[in-house]
Formats: C-alpha cells, structure tokens, sequence
C-alpha cells in the first residue's frame, strides 16, 4: 500500500519518544514571534528548531563551515508529528539522533521536550544529502562530518 491510499482511521500514531532516546539536546528558548495566533508555537517553528539543533551540533564538532565548506547538506526529505503544544516563553531541548547514516546522505531524527518533561511534545525527521557546494552533486560525507554522525547513531 503506497502512502497515498492510507486514511488517518487506518495509519498508526506514533508515540512520544523519552530524552534518553536522543544522544544530543540543543536549549531552545521560544521567542514571542513564534507563538501564533492560537497562542502556541506555530508548526512550522519546529523545522526551524530541528534546523538549529542539527546545525549547532555540526558546527560545534568541527564538522559544519557554514560560509566557506565545500560540502553542504540540502534537506530533501521532512515530517513533523505533535502530541502536546508549547508556547512562548517556555524553554525547550531538542533532542537529535541518526536513524540512517549512507554514503551521502543522514536522516535524522529530532523531538522537542518542554523543561521538566520526558515524552516529546513532538517529533519528527528530516534527510539531509550532502552536496558539493559548487556543482550540488552529492559527495561522499568527509571524515570529521562521518565521525560526528556517526556518535549520534541508534540502532
């Protein structure tokens, strides 16, 4: 059965993942902006905070030169599921994690957890394929970048 034929009656939910499932948690702090006008944060802030968590990670492993790396990884693949709402001014953590390491290409996989809280608020995926900057053709992920991911793996 392709993803096109299933209903939301049929489909499964997935359920709330612990912090301890994530090896990695980046602090997130809600901005005012990020609320909407249903008074919490607005879903597609969450693929925003997924983006920082992961980069920051990268960047702090020496794995990610935002300005001038000759590799670069392009998101082609994302989803997000919600189970409770946050709102500004709560703090957050984002936990990260590799499901899926290739040649080329990661999928993570990212959960928000409200301060104080360990199922997820929500959780999601994305799939970022490496790509020479220049001719955006993808590249084998470099050493440093491997190694980084590679300490974030889960069975």
């Amino acid at each position: 059965m392709n993803s096109g034929s299933v209903n939301a009656s049929s489909a499964t939910r997935p359920t709330p993942q612990p912090r301890a499932a994530y090896p990695y948690h980046h602090p997130i702090q809600t901005r005012w902006a990020d609320n909407d006008v249903y008074g919490h944060v607005n879903n597609v802030t969450y693929y925003a905070y997924f983006d920082t968590a992961v980069n920051a990670y990268l960047a702090a492993q020496g794995a990610l030169d935002i300005g001038g790396g000759e590799v670069i990884g392009l998101v082609v693949e994302t989803g997000c599921g919600f189970f409770a709402p946050v709102a500004f001014p709560e703090a957050l953590r984002v936990g990260v994690r590799v499901a899926k390491l290739g040649r080329s290409s990661v999928r993570y996989e990212l959960a928000v957890f409200r301060e104080g809280a360990e199922a997820a608020a929500a959780q999601g995926h994305f799939v970022h394929v490496y790509v020479d900057r220049t001719s955006r053709r993808p590249v084998e992920l470099p050493a440093v970048l491997r190694a980084a991911l590679e300490a974030l793996s889960v069975d």
